[in-house]
């Protein structure tokens, strides 16, 4: 499931998000990435112990706490604190799956990635190539999106990143562990919210039809849930 998730941040959200980013120290991307992804990975990364990335990262966190389709698809557990990339001219990544578990800097725990989000700072406009290309059961998805939006889609999918022939691209990226392991379930559950909210709108809370859908919507959370 591929959800694009619209105005996480705003103009001026993104915007100082690109200022300080401009002023950070950039380091070889390949620094956070395993064995096989670093042979197809080349781009740039702010160190993610850095205070740019935590200043930016609890800035983003805060947005996802407060954007309510982003809790809807992920039906987050534990979210990664977000890391930040640029690549330019001739950098791209190639065909990789993420890496299933990762650590909680800090935490001293690790969590299971499950799902996958970029957040773009760069609109389209500003470079050529650098689409994000997702596979899944229907084919190759090419992403790109206007700065403060993001894309949401399971951590399990083989994606990659076309070489940029002009400009910058600069995003955010992180994964989160969701509260229900399966994605087929998350997308059952994420479907059955979006139509209760329709049904809401057309009705009323109080009437019948929503009652049921929404404790059909609880019972089955509680039924997969996994905390």
């Amino acid at each position: 499931m591929l959800v694009h998730v619209k105005d996480v941040l705003s103009a001026e959200e993104v915007a100082h998000c690109r200022a300080r980013l401009e002023a950070g120290a950039w380091v070889d991307g390949r620094v956070t990435a395993g064995a096989q992804a670093a042979r197809a990975k080349n781009n740039l990364q702010i160190p993610e112990d850095s205070a740019v990335a935590r200043e930016l990262g609890d800035l983003i966190l805060r947005a996802l706490g407060r954007n309510p389709q982003f809790n809807a698809v992920a039906l987050p557990l534990r979210v990664l604190p977000p890391l930040f990339n640029r690549y330019d001219v001739g950098m791209g990544f190639g065909a990789h799956v993420d890496g299933a578990i990762r650590m909680v800097p800090g935490a001293g725990i690790r969590m299971r990635a499950d799902i996958s989000t970029t957040l773009f700072l760069t609109d389209p406009d500003d470079y050529d190539g650098g689409e994000l290309v997702i596979e899944d059961t229907f084919g190759a998805h090419a992403i790109k999106l206007p700065a403060g939006d993001m894309i949401v889609y399971p951590a399990t999918s083989l994606h990659r990143v076309e070489p940029i022939t002009r400009g910058a691209r600069w995003s955010a990226f992180f994964w989160s562990q969701s509260m229900v392991k399966d994605d087929g379930a998350r997308a059952l559950l994420y479907d059955l919210d979006r139509g209760i909210t329709g049904v809401r709108d057309a009705l009323s809370d109080d009437n019948a039809s929503v009652i049921a859908l929404t404790s059909t919507y609880h019972n089955l959370l509680r039924r997969w849930a996994e905390l």
